[in-house]
């Protein structure tokens, strides 16, 4: 089976493509035929409830992103086997001046203005753990714009998320986290496929799942309907054609030559008839949507970080950066890297497509296996801390867009996720890095989210709080060399929540499933002993887990 790559450009559309098109989904004819009509249950893309993910390839080091700061192992015991504390070159260190004990108070978040009237003074100058007001738990300081995120009640932290069984190897950890079936190499759809055709919307709809990157993910993957993939917004037509002089009359070329192809009658089944239309509904909804750089014009609605000035929500050049160009091209004002860019990009056209179409899903990734950090992974600054900024400030201006430029989609409406295959070690080796391990972190922003503030809540943090006697609660993190930094072989840290707990709570509670459709979306829903819903042991490797949490 064959997925497309929308890209197309908007004179296109006045074009006689059709016959084009036909040549394109020729080789459609082995999908099965598609539903015509919603699913009598569930309210999935009626309720008006959209999702957007972030997919952080190459595992993401939780430990060092939502950081366990009062856990004596993470910065102050001694490791046995080589006389230093057990993450000499990358823990990040405690402020003398707070107290990470306190507890039921807001994030702490530090600007540049609170410690110099110097409007040069770095963005990203603070260089210790970011207090998270729940006696326990730190931020790293590169994720120091999640802070007013969670301020506002709108971010939850679930720490130690993982899957029975674990593997440790990306591919088969990124596809498991995918489709939604730890350890089942047959299943071949993704989670959020499963969830667009059980929708019944992928029918008749010709936007439903979108992803903007190289290639459609396994998460909107699958063989009865055909998900959109967005390489470059800017180039969005079948044949990758710019909208220029040459590209016009290139294009036309192709189509006066495809105008001679005779078709015979199997290629012109009903399935193929749905599949153009929705493919040239598509490309019109995208001529209407503006990804140009020149439309990247989305601003803050304060002075960001207390500064003299706004930024751009979605830094794609250096002028757009945070406060570089407004400080005279002072590379400390930087929001995000220079090499952010491109996820910048794409993740503005996700929020587009989100917010200017009926699409109910989108999302991108940072691609590259950019998190996959064995060595010189650095601390306060350095390879981790700069993918963590991105990750900060794309929560921070994903929720500044939806709430200012709000059209189709508001914040209201709306849940970011992340998802990253596995943790990394407790242990730092010897090169300065951190190995494949277990648990990991799953961010989750939105309207809907339950975090700190609503509903009395005190904390928006999930499984990273201060020590509770184990025997009376299975789940409580235990602190020392011998606690949950520790409790799978030695070096990693065990889960207490399954992703896909997360994200059946999402699909179910956020965009509108029955219970019945989960248990379809995510098989382990049904099985006894997965414990997915309603939490206890997991008799597949007798790990005690939560169940769902009360993420929204």
């Amino acid at each position: 089976m064959q997925h497309f790559n929308v890209l197309t450009r908007r004179a296109f559309l006045d074009r006689s493509f059709k016959i084009g098109m036909g040549v394109a989904l020729s080789t459609l004819v082995d999908i099965p035929f598609v539903m015509k009509r919603a699913l009598a249950e569930g309210s999935i893309g009626l309720n008006g409830k959209k999702l957007l993910f972030l997919f952080l390839r190459g595992a993401n080091d939780g430990i060092n992103s939502v950081i366990p700061i009062q856990d004596s192992a993470y910065n102050t015991d001694i490791n046995p086997a080589t006389g230093t504390v057990i993450r000499p070159n990358i823990a990040i260190s405690k402020d003398g001046a707070a107290d990470y004990s306190a507890s039921g108070i807001a994030a702490d978040f530090p600007q540049s203005s609170s410690v110099s009237t110097d409007p040069n003074f770095g963005t990203f100058y603070y260089p210790n753990g970011i207090r998270l007001g729940n006696g326990f738990a730190a931020l790293h300081p590169g994720l120091k714009f999640l802070s007013p995120v969670y301020n506002s009640g709108d971010l939850a932290l679930v720490h130690r998320v993982a899957y029975p069984k674990q593997s440790r190897s990306h591919f088969d950890s990124q596809n498991y986290w995918e489709n939604g079936n730890p350890n089942n190499d047959l299943s071949k759809d993704g989670i959020f496929y499963r969830t667009m055709v059980q929708s019944g919307l992928a029918a008749t709809s010709p936007l439903t799942g979108v992803s903007v990157q190289s290639a459609l993910p396994l998460l909107l993957r699958g063989s009865a309907a055909a998900m959109t993939n967005l390489t470059d917004p800017t180039r969005y037509n079948l044949l990758g054609i710019p909208n220029n002089g040459p590209g016009n009359a290139r294009s036309d070329s192709v189509l006066q030559a495809a105008a001679f192809y005779p078709f015979a009658d199997k290629q012109n089944r009903e399935l193929l008839s749905l599949q153009y239309k929705n493919m040239t509904d598509t490309l019109a909804i995208f001529a209407g949507i503006d990804f140009s750089e020149t439309g990247n014009t989305f601003m803050d609605d304060a002075n960001t970080d207390g500064d003299s000035v706004p930024y751009n929500l979605f830094p794609t050049t250096n002028a757009k950066n945070g406060g570089y160009a407004a400080h005279g091209n002072n590379t400390a004002k930087y929001v995000v890297d220079t090499g952010a860019y491109s996820l910048f990009t794409n993740l503005k056209a996700a929020a587009l497509v989100l917010n200017k179409t009926d699409a109910i899903i989108a999302g991108t990734e940072i691609a590259g296996n950019a998190f996959d950090n064995h060595q010189n992974q650095g601390g306060a600054t350095g390879t981790h801390a700069n993918l963590l900024k991105r990750v900060g400030w794309a929560m921070y201006a994903l929720r500044k867009y939806f709430l200012n430029y709000a059209d189709k989609c508001t914040w209201n409406n709306l849940v970011i996720v992340t998802l990253s295959e596995f943790g990394r070690t407790s242990k730092q080796n010897t090169s300065a890095g951190t190995d494949h391990a277990e648990a990991g972190v799953m961010f989750l922003a939105g309207g809907p989210v339950q975090g700190y503030g609503k509903a009395g809540r005190t904390t928006g943090v999930f499984n990273c709080a201060g020590a509770v006697d184990p025997t009376t609660n299975p789940l409580a993190w235990t602190t020392g060399l011998s606690g949950s930094m520790f409790a799978i072989s030695s070096n990693y840290l065990r889960r207490t929540t399954d992703y896909r707990s997360v994200l059946g709570k999402l699909i179910r509670d956020h965009l509108g499933a029955s219970q019945n459709q989960l248990n379809a979306i995510i098989p382990g829903y049904v099985d006894s002993r997965e414990k997915l819903q309603s939490g206890g042991t997991s008799t597949i490797d007798n790990t005690a887990i939560a169940g769902e949490l009360g993420l929204i």
